[in-house]
């Protein structure tokens, strides 16, 4: 499990290293709403690519060694004690949007500037994707139970339409 206070520790050991990311998946839906609503088993982060090796040292500075690899689109380092780091690279343009590759290199996912926005976990601001992002990219999938919770809290709270 991933607990808040792992996911600070890694936010804070990123930060230290320099590394810019923005919070995704079931934490960055809690950064949304303020509070930790459900346990998670990772941290999804996405970082600038030209930022990924100072993101794998500090964490391989800290223990996490890396236990999938799907680059371009996404990796992961996991920690002996159980927390994963679910790694996603970006390619920032110029305008503040970016682009990440997917597993069909014809079909990249796709960041508009506007959905990197802030979020809180705990007392801390953090950077994490937008309602309408969060709802754009939990699609494509037969949703487990998690994402039917995190999908109703947003619909809840931002009004944010969802396939499910």
């Amino acid at each position: 499990m991933m607990t808040l206070s792992d996911v600070l520790s890694v936010l804070e050991l990123l930060d230290r290293a320099g590394a810019d990311v923005v919070i995704a998946g079931g934490w960055g839906v809690d950064a949304l709403l303020g509070e930790q609503t459900r346990d998670h088993r990772d941290l999804d982060l996405l970082h600038r690519r030209e930022q990924e090796g100072a993101v794998v040292a500090a964490l391989e500075a800290a223990g996490y060694a890396e236990t999938l690899d799907w680059r371009p689109a996404r990796f992961v380092l996991s920690h002996p004690d159980g927390p994963e780091t679910d790694l996603h690279p970006l390619e920032f343009a110029p305008d503040g949007s970016a682009t990440q590759s997917s597993l069909d290199p014809e079909r990249p996912f796709v960041y508009p500037a506007a959905c990197f926005v802030t979020g809180t976990l705990g007392t801390v601001t953090v950077r994490c994707l937008s309602a309408e992002q969060q709802a754009l990219f939990h699609q494509g999938y037969e949703p487990a139970g998690r994402d039917l919770a995190d999908m109703a809290r947003l619909r809840g709270k931002f009004g944010v339409r969802t396939h499910f």
